[in-house]
């Protein structure tokens, strides 16, 4: 488990979770595993109740997904500019790893989609990036040297991955979208793992 990304993200018609498995694959390919969880729908009926397993894609998170990783990609939709409800509504939960300092240090990246192009996609990477910052975690994004950046005309920002899935959220990824997601992935594989080699260095030299 000492190679394992995490991927956790929310999504309601599918085109988060769809960017979660691009990110994967670049994780891969920066030599991490990725383990993928998504979080339960929120109800506004109070005796409403989720299974303990979805019926569909990704397990459900927990803290100790949390504690093994050794970084972590965030996704949600936007919702007028803000994280999902349902990652907001875990994250307010994680107070046991702040107190412990269990996520300090570790590499996270954020990702979200939207169904329309200016539809608060950079503020809603902000705000997932500021529960990332108070558990004391490295933020990673997409640097310009990644020239897709510069040319798409779809999602993409320095802030994280981003797609714009339509005004019916039926629109695939493009092919400059997909290529973000990879290399965000890939980037923060690459730096978790340069993160646990540097740790190694300082531990044999003492």
């Amino acid at each position: 488990m000492m190679n394992e990304v995490l991927v956790l993200y929310s999504s309601r018609h599918g085109a988060t979770e769809t960017m979660a498995q691009q990110l994967a694959l670049g994780i891969e390919d920066g030599g991490c595993n990725a383990r993928l969880r998504t979080v339960p729908n929120i109800s506004t009926v109070t005796e409403a109740t989720e299974s303990a397993i979805p019926e569909t894609g990704a397990p459900y998170v927990t803290l100790d997904d949390m504690q093994q990783c050794i970084a972590l990609a965030l996704g949600s939709p936007t919702r007028f500019g803000n994280m999902a409800a349902e990652l907001k509504y875990f994250f307010d939960n994680t107070s046991p790893l702040w107190l412990s300092g269990e996520m300090v240090n570790k590499p996270a990246a954020v990702f979200t989609s939207s169904s329309s192009l200016h539809g608060g996609q950079e503020s809603t990477l902000l705000s997932m990036m500021l529960p990332l910052l108070h558990h004391g975690m490295q933020i990673i994004g997409i640097p310009y040297t990644e020239t897709t950046l510069l040319k798409t005309q779809t999602g993409g920002t320095p802030y994280g991955a981003s797609h714009t899935s339509g005004i019916d959220s039926d629109l695939p990824l493009s092919d400059d979208e997909k290529e973000l997601c990879r290399a965000l992935g890939k980037r923060l594989a690459l730096t978790a793992l340069a993160n646990i080699n540097a740790d190694l260095i300082r531990s044999y030299k003492k």
